[in-house]
């Protein structure tokens, strides 16, 4: 799965207006318009991909928007008092952006991990809280999974189906 279906997915699981969508690129300091969400939420096929019909999801735009999603779902966190200003997105490009989808959508939604493990089970995937661990870990830790597009879809289908009833 490529970022623009990861987003779309995302965006009908959570019932996401395209107004929302606009305003959670900008809480994760990318602008776009109405127009450009749009284009990046066009389905296409590798066929006829229209340059004017379609925009590309890249790694840094899918970052950005998982960030702007858990400020606007959360509120923006006030440093402590003492403590210094984070630097910007510290996620590297490199690290499967599956791993990063679920464990940013965990913080945004405040789920716990029976809380995944159930959105999982009424997708139909049954996974232990080991390997569910595994895959919310940091990339390099020696228990450290790749997620693959089997876990992300079907984590997003089971998002679909509690939050749309």
């Amino acid at each position: 799965m490529n970022n623009n279906d990861l987003l779309i997915r995302l965006r009908y699981a959570l019932d996401i207006k395209n107004s929302q969508m606009v305003e959670i690129f900008k809480l994760g300091d990318i602008e776009v318009t109405k127009a450009e969400v749009l284009k990046i939420l066009t389905k296409v096929d590798d066929s006829s991909t229209d340059d004017e019909e379609y925009m590309i999801c890249t790694d840094s735009m899918l970052d950005s928007f998982l960030n702007g999603f858990i400020i606007f779902k959360r509120g923006k966190q006030e440093p402590k008092p003492g403590q210094a200003e984070k630097p910007a997105s510290a996620t590297k490009i490199t690290e499967n952006t599956n791993n990063i989808l679920l464990k940013k959508v965990k913080i945004a939604l405040t789920l716990t991990s029976e809380d995944m493990l159930g959105i999982l089970e009424e997708a139909g995937i049954t996974i232990t809280k080991g390997e569910l661990g595994a895959v919310l870990r940091k990339e390099g830790h020696r228990n450290y999974k790749e997620c693959g597009d089997r876990y992300a879809r079907n984590f997003l289908k089971g998002l679909a189906l509690k939050y749309k009833v």
